[in-house]
């Protein structure tokens, strides 16, 4: 198969899988090497809907031996196959940096033969690339639950993140829709990730060129809507991830309807975008500004409004607790004020010891009235225009939610879209080539 068809169908492949980031490697280009992750990261655009989308985002196959139902590379669905080895990988990733059209690397992939096999692909496409073209670019590599425990180290050893993609909510779901999968087996390698970056940070700190290990962290990915799982459950789960193997980032992928034959997902033509948006919203709340996931939700309301954020939800549920004083409320106090977010309460912390705050010094200062004016007062003055009643600043608050055509036709962004003037594949072959 030719590479350019390889590279069509394992980029589209791919795009499912929305765990990458490029954010916190400290990896440094050295002498006679390309590329520096410490500075630049996988570089990227965003789509309409808020997705970061990666520039080499690439499987390294396809082929698949196990049958989940979610998944578009399942072993029962009918989808042109390819793989790539460990060479064209590295030879691709090369070749689109020379050319400015990456910073760096998304490599994941499918399950071809069995986990250890895959993971051995894995570790040799980076050995290539760092040792053989002395590439020190950003690299973020999927590791493989079940693999070996040696072969995930060796790779750590030269990604700048490591991710173990949980998939879904609860056993009970995994168990239904990916009965070949454990979510032990999941947690595993995500359970060693932490423990190898805790002892090679401390190693680190003693001897400056000891080796390190996935320094920008591990991340991973929860499916979003392809379960009956409620926000609170899936908040929940969020929360001790963080708290237990200290993950950098939750990711949530809105389900994209994949098969429409299988009792078991749920019968929709659109993916939940709205919910994904409100779980990034809440995911925002527990890492930065002290929120519980108990406290955003409950059993009684166990998922977000999708037309209020989870924040102003939050205030008009408590509203015995606003209006704030904005010249005397603690840090903590304005972090849960709507429209007050981290660098707001700290510019407004640092003002106020010069002077007392009034309105027009808030907005010198950034903070978005709009949604803070119901919430706070500055010097006994209350400038929310309306009574202080939860119903009416509900409804001044609520997002016009745009509601799509149900017969929209959903999909993520791919590396080939369709264009009016579709390059032929000379072109492309040129294009990759540096010919053109």
């Amino acid at each position: 198969m030719e590479l350019l068809k390889k590279l069509e169908i394992l980029s589209a492949a791919a795009k499912y899988d929305v765990s990458c980031s490029s954010s916190g490697s400290n990896r440094k280009n050295t002498k006679g090497g390309i590329g520096n992750g410490s500075t630049c990261g996988i570089c990227h655009s965003w789509a309409d809907d808020g997705r970061c989308i990666s520039l080499l985002k690439i499987l390294l196959t396809n082929y698949c031996i196990y049958d989940c139902a979610y998944c578009v590379n399942r072993i029962s669905n009918d989808v042109p196959r390819a793989a790539f080895t460990p060479r064209e990988v590295a030879d691709l990733t090369i070749n689109f940096y020379k050319r400015n059209y990456i910073e760096g690397l998304f490599l994941s992939s499918s399950i071809i033969k069995n986990p250890n096999y895959t993971m051995e692909l894995l570790y040799e496409s980076l050995r290539i690339l760092r040792e053989d073209y002395l590439f020190n670019g950003y690299i973020h590599i999927k590791a493989i639950p079940g693999a070996d425990l040696n072969l995930i180290e060796s790779t750590g050893k030269l990604a700048d993140r490591m991710s173990v993609n949980i998939e879904l909510p609860s056993s009970k779901s995994l168990r239904l829709l990916a009965p070949q999968k454990e979510k032990e087996a999941i947690l595993k390698p995500m359970g060693f990730i932490r423990s190898k970056i805790v002892e090679k940070r401390e190693e680190r700190r003693l001897l400056k060129k000891a080796p390190a290990f996935a320094p920008a962290g591990q991340s991973t990915q929860l499916i979003v809507g392809a379960s009956p799982e409620h926000d609170l459950n899936i908040l929940r789960l969020s929360e001790k991830l963080y708290q237990n193997y200290k993950l950098k980032r939750v990711y949530y992928s809105a389900y994209v309807p994949v098969s429409s034959q299988n009792p078991n997902l749920p019968a929709i033509n659109n993916p939940p975008l709205l919910r994904e948006h409100r779980l990034y919203q809440a995911d925002w709340l527990l890492r930065f500004y002290g929120f519980s996931s108990d406290e955003l939700l409950d059993e009684k309301t166990p998922d977000f409004d999708i037309h209020l954020d989870p924040k102003a939800n939050w205030a008009l549920n408590h509203m015995e607790l606003f209006p704030v004083e904005i010249n005397r409320a603690d840090y903590e106090m304005l972090l849960r004020v709507p429209g007050i977010g981290v660098g707001s309460a700290n510019k407004i912390i640092r003002a106020r010891r010069v002077k007392s705050l009034n309105h027009d010094d808030l907005k010198k200062l950034g903070i978005v009235l709009k949604r803070a004016r119901f919430f706070i007062t500055c010097n006994g003055k209350y400038s929310g225009g309306i009574d202080m009643n939860d119903t009416f600043i509900r409804h001044a608050l609520t997002d016009k939610v745009k509601v799509y055509n149900t017969t929209t036709s959903w999909e993520q962004l791919s590396l080939f879209p369709l264009i009016d003037n579709m390059p032929t594949l000379n072109d492309k072959i040129m294009s990759i080539t540096g010919e053109i």
